[in-house]
C-alpha cells in the first residue's frame, strides 16, 4: 500500500461587504452567479451550479441540455455562520462517490460591522484523493482565489 503524505490546507480570507446571512446565501444558494462557466467536469457546456441548501444536499452542474454531473455533498450546513463541502473530483476531474476519496472546504462567515463578513476558507485533506492529491492542491491553490474574488464582487453588488 502507498501511502500519500499529508498535504497543506488551501486557506484563503476575504472580506465581503454585505451582511453575513447575504454573504452565506450568495456563497450557497447563489453559487451559480458567481462561478465561473468554464470550471465545468460534465459533458455539456454548463448551463448552472447548484448547491442543495441542506446536509447531505448535492453540489452539481447542469448542463445545458439537462445533464447533471455531481461535484460534492454538504457535510455541514449551519447558516449564515458555517459550510462544510466534500469534494469529490478526482485527479481525473471526474466526479468520485466515494466519500473517503474527497477533500473538502469549510467557510465560515464572521460578522464585521453590519455590512462587512470576514470570510475564511479552507480546502484540506487532499492526501484522501491518493496520488492525484498534489494535482488537485496545486490546482485549487490557484483557482480558489480568483472563484473567491468573483464571490465577493457578486456579494458586494447584490
Amino acid at each position: 500500500m502507498t501511502v500519500v503524505a499529508t498535504l497543506p490546507s488551501v486557506r484563503h480570507s476575504i472580506v465581503v461587504e454585505a451582511p453575513r446571512e447575504h454573504a452565506f446565501e450568495v456563497f450557497t444558494r447563489g453559487i451559480d452567479t458567481w462561478w465561473f462557466r468554464d470550471h465545468s467536469i460534465g459533458t455539456e457546456p454548463l448551463q448552472e451550479v447548484v448547491m442543495e441548501p441542506r446536509e447531505g444536499g448535492r453540489v452539481f452542474e447542469r448542463g445545458i441540455h439537462g445533464a447533471e454531473c455531481d461535484w460534492g455533498r454538504v457535510l455541514v450546513w449551519e447558516p449564515p455562520t458555517r459550510l462544510m463541502v466534500a469534494w469529490q473530483i478526482g485527479g481525473d476531474w471526474q466526479f468520485n462517490p466515494e466519500l473517503a476519496h474527497a477533500s473538502e472546504y469549510e467557510v465560515r462567515f464572521i460578522a464585521g460591522a453590519p455590512a462587512r463578513t470576514r470570510v475564511e476558507f479552507e480546502h484540506r485533506h487532499f492526501e484522501r484523493h491518493g496520488q492525484a492529491g498534489q494535482t488537485i492542491h496545486d490546482a485549487v491553490e490557484k483557482g480558489w482565489p480568483k472563484l473567491l474574488a468573483a464571490y465577493a464582487a457578486t456579494a458586494k453588488a447584490g
